[in-house]
């Protein structure tokens, strides 16, 4: 049996396509070569602290992945205050006291944060309160407010209506 396609060329292909895949959805590096650092340590701290700082430019994405020209200068900062002598911390610090808190990827949790922080646990709540009550508007859809079965004496006297009116309407 054969279908016109050898076994070796789908394989091939999808081997190609994987490839291309895994090449999509890895994280482009901004990073230029004259910004890399001849220490390999140094290097290695700047890439840290720079892969938790936020493009002011790029909605939610570190500066070590964007190509904006604020990313490029605030990777020259971080390493410049590296090669300096401050700590990570006192990097971060520096980035912080000058571009605000909004440029941390993961901001610490405080009063001032609070909302953000909570946020998603207040979405989930409207949305299950939301869900209650199209659910319940629905079953007042279904049975309005203020109707009820009938009780025995009204289920027979309509009984009795019926059964007059089908007999009126024979005659």
């Amino acid at each position: 049996m054969s279908f016109g396609v050898s076994v070796w060329s789908v394989v091939a292909r999808l081997g190609a396509m994987a490839m291309a895949l895994m090449f999509a959805l890895t994280p482009a590096r901004a990073v230029q070569p004259g910004e890399i650092l001849n220490d390999a340590r140094l290097e290695a701290r700047a890439r840290d602290i720079s892969g938790g700082l936020r493009c002011l430019v790029c909605q939610n994405q570190s500066i070590d992945d964007s190509d904006a020209p604020l990313a490029h200068d605030l990777r020259v900062l971080v390493r410049e205050r590296l090669q300096a002598g401050d700590s990570d911390a006192a990097v971060r610090g520096y980035i912080v006291a000058r571009y605000g808190e909004y440029v941390l990827l993961k901001p610490p949790f405080g009063w001032h944060t609070l909302l953000l922080w909570l946020m998603p646990l207040l979405v989930l709540f409207g949305a299950v309160a939301l869900a209650r009550s199209t659910v319940a508007q629905g079953n007042a859809a279904e049975n309005p407010v203020g109707e009820r079965p009938l009780n025995r004496n009204e289920e027979a006297r309509l009984k009795r209506i019926l059964k007059t009116e089908l007999s009126e309407g024979k005659d």
